[in-house]
């Protein structure tokens, strides 16, 4: 399986942008899906968008016409562009991989976004 190394995120006021990103490296050949999920404080682990490798791309409700994902031509890093962030998507964001034939997933190591009001 491939290694998912995350950068980006921060502290950041309610209306305002931030950039993450998510870089695989090692077995990726195997990688249909890339993606992020997010997880608030005693929340649970939900999935914000995702991206194929043909590039259909999937959003949370909650994201949609706010967030974009995007993967670079090399189809080893994603990004996840969020705007107009709300207080209410302040989380650990994880970067992760779906492979083909298995039901097992990478993740990355977390980034923590914060939004205040």
């Amino acid at each position: 399986q491939a290694e998912l190394v995350q950068s980006g995120g921060g502290s950041v006021q309610a209306g305002e942008s931030l950039r993450v990103s998510c870089v695989a490296s090692g077995i990726t050949d195997s990688i249909y899906r890339m993606g992020w999920y997010r997880q608030a404080p005693r929340g649970r682990r939900d999935v914000v968008a995702s991206i194929t490798m043909d590039g259909k791309t999937n959003y949370a409700d909650s994201v949609k016409g706010r967030f974009i994902i995007a993967m670079d031509n090399t189809k080893t890093t994603v990004y996840l562009q969020m705007n107009s962030l709300k207080p209410e998507d302040t989380a650990v964001y994880y970067c992760s991989a779906d492979y083909y034939g298995t039901l097992r997933m990478s993740w990355g190591q977390g980034t923590v976004v914060t939004v205040s009001s």
